[in-house]
């Protein structure tokens, strides 16, 4: 009975709490300095139609690689402990008698997973025009990684390719960072090359081929957990 008191008690002190926030919550009518720094100079500097693109690709630029690394030691500990799990049980394991996926998800799969891999690397590629980029495409990438190996449970995972993937991406990323360093004004910066025409596939100078890079390390990546989990779900 005090226990249930003490934890009616916690509910209602947070009620209370984000009540008051609520109540005392008023929204901006306006851009702040630094937003509206952002809106101004941002087609003349970056060159990029989708704002959000601009900031988080260059302006925030150092930001987004630290996203990228703890991404990819998430995955790397993930992998890491998923196969020591297995090795464990290597000694009693056997092959589970897994079922045959249905005619209808193996039929779906064939015609949903080359237009969802081709929908992911849409949304990166064209991640400077519109809502998406690297992390969105990466993550669609995966999804259709998820979606095969549900129609084929025993396919069989080349993860020396998805490294090599995940590796080229992510070293050709820090390059073109740096790059920005030498031959512009900064890290990731993305006038290495021409602007091209504002709201073109062309244009927006570096950054979408800095999405390139991210899309397919993050898909690689997430891409590396599900196979390495869905390995590990075939032994007892």
């Amino acid at each position: 009975m005090l226990k249930k008191g003490i934890i009616l008690a916690i509910i209602v002190a947070f009620a209370a709490i984000f009540l008051n926030l609520l109540s005392s919550f008023n929204g901006n009518t306006e851009l702040s300095d630094l937003s509206s720094y952002y809106a101004k100079n941002e087609p003349a500097q970056i060159g990029a139609a989708n704002l959000v693109t601009a900031i988080v690709v260059t302006y925030r630029g150092l930001d987004t690689l630290g996203e990228v690394v703890i991404l990819f030691l998430s995955a790397a500990i993930v992998s890491f402990l998923l196969k020591l799990s297995h090795d464990e049980q290597n000694n009693e394991a056997r092959k589970n008698e897994l079922r045959p996926s249905s005619e209808l998800l193996q039929t779906a799969t064939r015609i949903l997973v080359p237009i969802i891999f081709m929908f992911g690397a849409y949304v990166f590629i064209n991640g400077h025009l519109t809502p998406g980029g690297g992390f969105q495409g990466g993550a669609i990438i995966a999804s259709g990684f998820v979606l095969l190996l549900l129609a084929k449970p025993d396919m069989k995972i080349n993860h020396n390719l998805i490294s090599t993937i995940e590796s080229i991406s992510g070293v050709s990323f820090v390059i073109i960072g740096i790059l920005g360093i030498f031959l512009a004004g900064g890290f990731l910066d993305n006038n290495i090359i021409g602007l091209g025409t504002f709201g073109t596939l062309l244009s927006a100078g570096a950054i979408p081929i800095i999405y390139i890079f991210i899309g397919l390390k993050v898909g690689s990546e997430l891409s590396s957990i599900v196979g390495t989990y869905n390995e590990t779900q075939k032994e007892n």
